[in-house]
This record gives structure tokens, C-alpha cells and sequence, in this order.
């Protein structure tokens, strides 16, 4: 999963299914969440996974109202379809992504 910055989501929301990870690399659970995105990626090739470093974009953190890390949110052609706060295990996070279906 790449890390990308306030400019690039901008433009990589705009169309397309998007599960992006909000995360701060000090963060414990973020830390244990980003092997299993990594992993659940491998399932849905449709949809981009992307980690957003709230340390370093907190002007995207805070407009979408970031209060604990990590969460996750899924977009779906520039609007929000889903959100996640906290840590899932591989189940979980598949099972988040299929609200979407």
C-alpha cells in the first residue's frame, strides 16, 4: 500500500472504489492493521488501498473529522460509502469491504 498526501487523494477519490487507511507511524493498532489491509488488497483488485499519514496531512484528517486512528474509509466515486474505526482482523476488515457489495 502506498502512502499518498492531500493532493493525491483528492484527485484518486474522484473516481473508482478507494479504502483509504488514515494512520500515524507511532500508532500501535495502525501498525497492526497495515499488514492485514496489505493482505486483504490481494483479494479485491478493484479497489485501490491507499494510507493517508494524519501526522503529515492534518488538514485532510481533520475535514474528514479524524478523532482516532487508525480508520479506514471507503469511497466509492468521491463520496463516502463506509468507515471503520480501530483495529479488525482479516475477517473483520473483509467483512467491512463487502458492505459495499
Amino acid at each position: 500500500m502506498r502512502i499518498i498526501n492531500t493532493e493525491e487523494f483528492n484527485e484518486l477519490i474522484k473516481s473508482g472504489t478507494v479504502l483509504v487507511d488514515f494512520f500515524a507511524e507511532w500508532c500501535g493498532p495502525c501498525k497492526m492493521l497495515g499488514p492485514v489491509l496489505e493482505e486483504v488488497s490481494a483479494e479485491y483488485p478493484d479497489i485501490e488501498f491507499v494510507k493517508v499519514n494524519v501526522d503529515d496531512n492534518m488538514d485532510l484528517a481533520e475535514s474528514y473529522g479524524i478523532m482516532s486512528i487508525p480508520t479506514v474509509y471507503l469511497f466509492k466515486d468521491g463520496a463516502v460509502a463506509a468507515k471503520m474505526n480501530g483495529y479488525r482482523d482479516k475477517g473483520g476488515v473483509k467483512a467491512f469491504i463487502e458492505t459495499l457489495q
